[in-house]
Order: C-alpha cells, then sequence, then structure tokens
C-alpha cells in the first residue's frame, strides 16, 4: 500500500467534503462549532478544521477514504456525552470532527429473531422508545439516553444500571457495520446468535473508541417487554449489609433481579439540598441504600419482592424498605439516584473516577478509599454511588467543605494515583464503563498487561497504518 499523502490546500479539502455530503454539512463557522469542540465537564476543548456530518454509511466512507488519502484525522463524535475527552478533537486544529447525527434511522425491527438494526447516530431514548413500540426493550440503560447515540454506546462498550442482568454494550451486540480507515465498509449486520465463521471482528470495534473504524450501524438484542416491573429502595447500617442484601437478592430471585444500585447517605443529603423537587423517600436516614428493580413475565412479582424484603428484615439485613408498583411511584424511587451526577457540582469540585473490582471487595475497597483520601485532604467527602450488582463504583471525591476549588481539583492527579492505586490492589480497572479517551490513556501503561498493551498498538497499526482514527485516544 502505498502511504504517501496527498498534499492539497485546506480550503480544496473543504470543498472535496461538501461534494460528497452539500456545503449545508459541512461546518467551518467558529459559532456553530463550538459546540461540538468541548466535552460536558470542560476538561478538553479543541479545535478543528471543520465538522462534516455525512448523511450515510456510503459517503461516511466517501469522507474517510478521502482523509485516508491526504492524511486528514477524524475525530468520530456522536451525542458528545463521553466523560473521558474521546469525542473531543485535539488543539492543535489539524482535525475534521465527523458527527454522526444524521446517520439515525432506524433500519428494522424483527420481533421474531428480536433483533433491531439502527444506525450509529439514533440515540439511545430513540432506539428503546422503538424496541417498546414493537412490544420488546433494548434494556441499555444510561442517564444521557436522551442525547446519547448507539455508536458511542459501542464505542466505549457503555454499561449502565441493567448490567446486571444484560450484560454492557458488547453483549447487546449480534453484528456491526463498520467504515474502515481506509474508507472500506465492513458489512457485518448478522442477526445469528451462533456464527463460528472465524474471528469475531465485531469486538475488535466495540470498546475501541473509533480508533481502530467508524461504527455505522448495529443489529441489537431485544429482550421481551415484561409483565410487571417493580422498583424498591431499602435503607442499609453499612456497606456489608449492602453485599449481603446482593447476595440474598441473587439467591432468591435471581432471574427477575435487574438492578443493584448503591447509594450513599451523603448523596441522599446533596440531592435533597440543591433539588427543590426531592423529597426523602424513606422515613428516617440511613448510612447507605440499595435501589432495586425487578421485572418479570409472571403475575405476583409485587408480592414476591415483599416477601424477599420481608426478609433481609428478618435476618437484619436491611433496616427500612419502600416498594414502588406505579410508574409513578418508582419514578419517584429513581430521582435522588439519577440527581446525582447533577447536583455535585453545587458542592464545588468533585475528581471522579469510573473504576470496577470484584463485587465482594467492593466494601473493603470503599473503606480503605475513605480512608487513604481523608488522611492526604482532610475534610475530603467520598461520594460513591453506582453499580454494585456489577461491581462498577463511580468513586467520587468531593472538595472540602469551603475549599478553594481549583486548588482541590489542581491535585486530580494525585488523587487519582491513591485511589487506581487501590483498585490495583483489588485487581479492578481503571475504567469501567466510560473508556479510556484522552483522559486515561496515560495511565494505561501502568495498569495494563505490557503483552496487551502491545497487542492494542499491533492491531491500531495494522488497522489504521496512517493514524488517521481518532488520534492520540486509547493508545
Amino acid at each position: 500500500m502505498n502511504l504517501k499523502p496527498v498534499s492539497r490546500p485546506a480550503d480544496d479539502l473543504i470543498a472535496r467534503f461538501a461534494a460528497i455530503t452539500g456545503i449545508a454539512h459541512v461546518i467551518t463557522d467558529p459559532a456553530r462549532m463550538a459546540a461540538y469542540l468541548r466535552e460536558p465537564r470542560s476538561l478538553y476543548h479543541g479545535r478543528a478544521r471543520a465538522i462534516v456530518q455525512p448523511g450515510s454509511t456510503a459517503e461516511l466512507a466517501a469522507i474517510v477514504a478521502l482523509c485516508h488519502q491526504t492524511e486528514t484525522k477524524i475525530v468520530p463524535q456522536g451525542g458528545n456525552t463521553g466523560l473521558v475527552g474521546g469525542q473531543t478533537p485535539s488543539e492543535a486544529g489539524d482535525e475534521i470532527v465527523l458527527s454522526l447525527l444524521r446517520l439515525n434511522r432506524l433500519r428494522e425491527i424483527d420481533s421474531v429473531s428480536n433483533t433491531i438494526i439502527a444506525e450509529a447516530g439514533m440515540t439511545l431514548k430513540d432506539v428503546r422508545a422503538a424496541a417498546e413500540a414493537a412490544g420488546r426493550i433494548f434494556p441499555l440503560a444510561l442517564n444521557a439516553a436522551p442525547a446519547c447515540t448507539i455508536g458511542g454506546n459501542l464505542a466505549t462498550n457503555a454499561g449502565g444500571s441493567a448490567a446486571i442482568a444484560y450484560g454492557v454494550a458488547r453483549d447487546l451486540v449480534l453484528g456491526l457495520e463498520v467504515v474502515l480507515a481506509d474508507g472500506r465498509i465492513l458489512d457485518d449486520l448478522s442477526k445469528l446468535k451462533k456464527n463460528n465463521t472465524g474471528y469475531d471482528l465485531k469486538n475488535l470495534f466495540i470498546g475501541s473508541e473509533g480508533t481502530l473504524g467508524i461504527i455505522t450501524a448495529a443489529v441489537l438484542k431485544l429482550y421481551p417487554k415484561p409483565q410487571s416491573t417493580v422498583t424498591a429502595l431499602i435503607g442499609l447500617a453499612d456497606l456489608d449489609r449492602a453485599l449481603r442484601l446482593l447476595n440474598f437478592a441473587q439467591e432468591e430471585v435471581d432471574t427477575e433481579l435487574k438492578t443493584f444500585e448503591l447509594l450513599p447517605r451523603i448523596a441522599f443529603d446533596f440531592v435533597l439540598k440543591h433539588d427543590a423537587t426531592a423529597a426523602d423517600p424513606l422515613n428516617a436516614p440511613h448510612a447507605f441504600y440499595a435501589l432495586l428493580e425487578f421485572s418479570s413475565q409472571s403475575l405476583g412479582l409485587a408480592d414476591r419482592v415483599q416477601t424477599l424484603l420481608e426478609a433481609a428484615s428478618a435476618r437484619a439485613i436491611s433496616a427500612e424498605a419502600k416498594i414502588g408498583v406505579t410508574p409513578e411511584a418508582r419514578k419517584a424511587l429513581w430521582h435522588i439516584r439519577l440527581k446525582i451526577p447533577d447536583v455535585q457540582v453545587h458542592e464545588g469540585g468533585s475528581i471522579k473516577h469510573d473504576i470496577s473490582v470484584p463485587i465482594a471487595a467492593v466494601p473493603a475497597f470503599l473503606r480503605e478509599v475513605e480512608a487513604a483520601v481523608t488522611a492526604r485532604i482532610p475534610g475530603a467527602r467520598l461520594v460513591a454511588f453506582g453499580h454494585l450488582g456489577d461491581g462498577n463504583i463511580h468513586c467520587n471525591v468531593s472538595q472540602p467543605v469551603g475549599a478553594d476549588k481549583a486548588a482541590f481539583l489542581a491535585r486530580w492527579h494525585e488523587v487519582n494515583a491513591i485511589v487506581h492505586g487501590i483498585v490495583a490492589k483489588y485487581h479492578g480497572a481503571i475504567s469501567a464503563e466510560h473508556g479510556i479517551g484522552r483522559l486515561k490513556r496515560d495511565l494505561l501503561p501502568g495498569v495494563k498487561d505490557p503483552v496487551a498493551l502491545d497487542l492494542m498498538r499491533t492491531l491500531k497499526k495494522t488497522l489504521d497504518p496512517r493514524n488517521i482514527l481518532n488520534p492520540g485516544k486509547v493508545v
């Protein structure tokens, strides 16, 4: 393959993009570009030559082929909801942002095969709504569902609150359509659950954050719509009881348990303080809470959940519990959990960690983190919440009350080193569901097996020899 780049004036390149997509879909006006150049936490603010918006896989492939020919760097972007800078261009200004938002078509729903074929720019909310309209569910559940896209979900291997039952994004995919770095289209939109015809190529691209290829469409798994859903909020005296409750629930109603979220009292206090619409659902404060969701195809689910909670109380596992059966009651029980990310900003700086450790280690891990962080920064507040059912905890550290926000955030790497060191002790991962992006790229050599990292770099060089696909991210 001839890797010699073809040099052309920048204006000529923009015109060639416009010839593919139409001039309206090549944005160069700084005011219109701004929304694509900054990620949600404002940790990264880049520049770009243009925002290019293809309207089909064929257009996207033509753009990528042109970028390959001219060695133009590409940053793929979906809903721009990522939290590690993977979708944000660099400050150099020599990249284009390739927005997939126009690739938002629902290609097919097959209720017999229980599959849906969605283009990468469809929002998660729209995919879930399309499944529900067909009497099915797509179980990936994320707070960012109204804005995040399927392409971004797959590129980062998103997790969410239902992973305990359905797995992460990778587990919900049967086939992919991917544009490779040279513009070729990999057409592997298979509905087959059993397919042993060689390497499973789709898993190269899921979780690769657009560094190996650009996902343009996917065959996703659907599940029957449950006949009943019950939510329960349970007050707990300590972390160990949270783990006991998880084990007990799995023993008693494993197939019906779809979510198990851990919430500390400090998170409740933050929401109650800063959200005028929030109310404490339980009668008394508790050190920790578990938010459980159950669903079933059979009748009597509420009775089974009630029996479970009564048995947990009798075993001194739970202190208090409340069940929601109607949509309104269930929404009220979810309210505080969903508001935690929004209200943390009102408490000053927050140094965030998206980590996972073995489920059995979560209580000891969190106690050790809190002791280590507060010893280094007296008054720092651990706000650790999330998906206990799969070991993924959002282990956030809020600044001491009254501290200087900038000074606290300047210690980001110091706090990272403490938390990630304890993660390593428990054989966990420094990224559970948000990806690597720019934020954690330089941390990988310290936590990844050297052979695994070498294989990752080899794959990158093989599939993207000119390093045009999301350069500077992941590896």
